[in-house]
């Protein structure tokens, strides 16, 4: 008897590390383990740190201060015979001008919509609503951002890329960060391991990363300009998560977003 209670046990806690367990012909979802309450209180942190930043970047380039060092790094990646060119092969120039579009409107539009929809078909429509609207809201306050600010583009080295609006801070390092970051968000609150949660957290931040890197190559933006536009779009992002974290637990239909308690959902039955 005591041998059959500890299988039984073992096989209790064993199923809780398993996405799907079987239970005759019905496969039910295993629960979801819940972000711990410090994570909260770590995203708090740098979402304030990330605020932070921004005024300070804000200041630096209000008072001239950060002149000396855009113009510095800028120059970095261009040669030094010849600022109309870039550092490195023609390869990589077309390779940078990719990663670029990855924090345009254009794709991002693309992943969020098919995203939105993907949720709507799953019966996850708060969750599809709060995507759509942390993104529009977010992409509404670059713009603003960029009305109030109004600096003029690089004229150092030639622009390899096209531009239409100011430069500080930029767009697409702001709304990479911040796209990115929240489809991320909203993702680690269906995945039942916490792997996969921090991977898809650290995935959105080196797309990010990557594709701020890439205005400065490009010569469309000055560092400060890319160093405001990670620094705002984290402060989103995390304004976002806390808030969705917020709702899963108080929400009535909470599950549509992705419950941040431990839950088991019957999702289907074989057949």
């Amino acid at each position: 008897m005591g041998q059959a209670g500890s299988s039984f046990s073992r096989q209790q806690g064993k199923s809780r590390t398993r996405p799907w367990s079987d239970a005759g012909k019905t496969r039910t979802f295993a629960p979801v383990a819940p972000w711990p309450e410090y994570y909260e209180k770590w995203v708090l942190i740098v979402t304030g740190l990330c605020v932070l930043v921004f005024l300070l970047t804000a200041l630096a380039v209000g008072s001239g201060f950060s002149g000396n060092i855009d113009r510095e790094v800028l120059l970095w990646f261009r040669s030094a015979e010849d600022t109309t060119n870039a550092w490195g092969p023609a390869w990589f120039e077309e390779a940078a001008a990719e990663v670029t579009t990855l924090g345009g409107y254009t794709i991002l539009s693309i992943v969020v919509l098919l995203t939105a929809v993907s949720l709507f078909l799953l019966k996850r429509i708060t969750a599809a609503f709060f995507l759509l609207s942390a993104v529009v809201t977010g992409s509404v306050l670059s713009s603003l951002a960029k009305l109030l600010f109004s600096r003029p583009r690089p004229d150092l080295v030639t622009h390899m890329d096209m531009t239409f609006t100011s430069s500080f801070p930029s767009a697409h390092a702001m709304v990479s960060t911040f796209t990115w970051l929240t489809l991320a968000a909203i993702a680690t609150r269906f995945m039942p391991r916490r792997a996969l949660r921090v991977f898809a957290i650290a995935s959105a931040v080196m797309i990010a990363v990557l594709v701020g890197l890439s205005r400065v190559y490009l010569g469309v933006h000055w560092p400060s300009d890319v160093l405001a536009g990670w620094a705002f779009g984290g402060a989103w992002a995390g304004i976002c998560w806390l808030l969705a974290n917020w709702l899963g637990k108080k929400l009535p239909r909470h599950e549509e977003l992705g419950n941040a308690e431990a839950r088991t959902d019957t999702t289907e039955t074989a057949k």
